[in-house]
C-alpha cells in the first residue's frame, strides 16, 4: 500500500479515537456534576486515592502508570472546577442530540443537558433534586399529544413538580451519513418510527430501506459507532456535530410546519409573572359535568389553548382532563375561576403558571 495512503488511514483512526475520548470525558463530567448533589463537599481525598490506585493498576501496554495518573489528575481537577461552578442541570429523554436537547439549548445555553432513557426518569430526577429542570415534549403539530408525558403529568405530585415554562421548536430532519460516504451507495436509513413516517416522501423518492430505531439521536450514535458507509440516519442537525457525521440533506420532512411543544419542569414554581396556566381535573361521571367546568372559563373570558383527556390508570373507567389557558394566576378573575373549578371537580391539580411560547426557537 502507498505510504501516504496508509498514513492517512492511520490518522483517520486516531482522529476517531480522539473524538470518542472527548465524548467519554464529557460524559464523565456530566456524572461528576450529578455526584456533587449527593456529596457533602467537593473534595473527597479517599475517593481520589481509590481512583488513582485503579488507574495505575489498569495502565497496560504502552501507557505508563505515571502518565495515566498525570492525565487523570487533570481530569479530576477539571471535574472539581465544574462542580465549583455549579451549573444548572436540565434533563431530557433520549441520547445527546435528541430534539429534547435542541429544545433545552434553545431555552438557555448555560444549562447543562443531561440525557435519560425514559420520560419518567426525567420526572423522577426533577423530584429528587438531581436536576434543576426537566424538559419534555407534550404535543406535536402532526402527531398530536405525547401520551406518555401526559400520563406522567396526570400522575405527578404537584407539590414536588411544577411546569415553569414552555418552548416550541421546529422539527427539521436531516439525512446523516459518515463523512465521505458515497451518497449513491446509501441503501438503508435508521430513525425513530415517527421521524421515518414524517420523511416518507424523501425516503421512498430515494429508494431507501427504512428501519425503525428507538431514538433519532440513538440512530445517529449507532451510525457513528458502527461506521457503516451504506447506512444513513435521520436525526437533528445537532447530531451531525455531536457524532461527527455529515449532513447529506437537510429539511427532508414532508411537512415544513412540523413543530413540537416542550414543557419545562421544576420542583419550584416559576418566579416570573406568567401568562399561561395548566391544570388537571376530573369530574363526576354525569351528563353536563365537563360542560359546567368549561363554562367557568368561558364566562370569565379565558381563552383555552389545549384540552386533552387521558384515562386515569390508577382508577380504570375514569378520565382526567389536561387544560391550558391564557391568563395569570395572580389575576383575580383567574383566581376566582380556579377556585370554582376546584369546587366543581373531584380531582384538581394546578400544574403551574408560566410564560407562553409566542414564537418558535431553533
Amino acid at each position: 500500500m502507498d505510504k501516504n495512503k496508509l498514513l492517512g488511514q492511520l490518522r483517520k483512526k486516531m482522529d476517531l479515537i480522539d473524538f470518542e475520548l472527548l465524548k467519554l470525558i464529557n460524559q464523565r463530567m456530566e456524572h461528576a456534576l450529578r455526584t456533587r448533589r449527593l456529596k457533602e463537599s467537593i473534595l473527597d481525598p479517599d475517593r481520589e486515592k481509590e481512583v488513582m490506585a485503579g488507574i495505575r493498576y489498569r495502565s497496560q501496554g504502552l501507557i505508563r502508570p505515571d502518565f495515566s495518573e498525570k492525565l487523570f489528575r487533570e481530569i479530576i481537577s477539571e471535574s472539581r472546577f465544574l462542580q465549583e461552578q455549579a451549573p444548572k442541570l436540565i434533563g431530557f429523554q433520549g441520547e445527546h442530540g435528541a430534539y429534547g436537547e435542541v429544545a433545552a439549548r434553545s431555552v438557555d445555553p448555560t444549562l447543562v443537558p443531561i440525557p435519560y432513557v425514559e420520560f419518567v426518569d426525567v420526572f423522577d430526577e426533577v423530584i429528587n433534586g438531581q436536576l434543576d429542570y426537566g424538559i419534555v415534549p407534550v404535543e406535536n403539530s402532526l402527531e398530536g399529544a405525547v401520551t406518555q408525558v401526559n400520563d406522567l403529568l396526570v400522575e405527578a405530585d404537584v407539590t414536588k413538580v411544577k411546569i415553569v415554562g414552555e418552548v416550541k421548536i421546529p422539527i427539521h430532519h436531516c439525512l446523516l451519513t459518515l463523512p465521505g460516504a458515497d451518497y449513491n451507495e446509501i441503501k438503508v436509513v435508521y430513525s425513530h418510527p415517527q421521524a421515518l413516517a414524517q420523511c416518507r416522501k424523501f425516503i421512498s423518492g430515494h429508494g431507501l430501506e427504512q428501519r425503525p430505531y428507538y431514538d433519532t439521536a440513538g440512530a445517529a450514535m449507532m451510525l457513528s459507532n458502527n461506521r457503516s458507509r451504506t447506512v444513513a440516519a435521520i436525526a437533528s442537525k445537532l447530531c451531525a456535530e455531536l457524532y461527527n457525521l455529515e449532513i447529506r440533506a437537510e429539511g427532508i420532512e414532508d411537512n415544513e410546519f412540523n413543530t413540537t411543544r416542550f414543557l419545562m419542569l421544576s420542583r419550584h414554581e416559576s418566579k416570573e409573572d406568567g401568562n399561561k396556566c395548566s391544570i388537571i381535573f376530573s369530574t363526576e361521571h354525569r351528563a353536563g359535568a365537563l360542560f359546567s367546568v368549561l363554562k367557568i372559563f368561558s364566562d370569565a373570558g379565558l381563552n383555552l389553548t389545549r384540552i386533552e383527556s387521558r384515562p386515569i390508570r390508577k382508577d380504570p373507567g375514569k378520565y382526567a382532563f389536561l387544560l391550558d389557558f391564557q391568563g395569570s394566576n395572580r389575576d383575580q378573575k383567574v383566581i376566582d375561576a380556579l377556585g370554582e373549578t376546584r369546587r366543581k371537580t373531584i380531582l384538581y391539580k394546578f400544574l403551574g403558571c408560566y410564560k407562553e411560547a409566542t414564537e418558535l426557537r431553533v
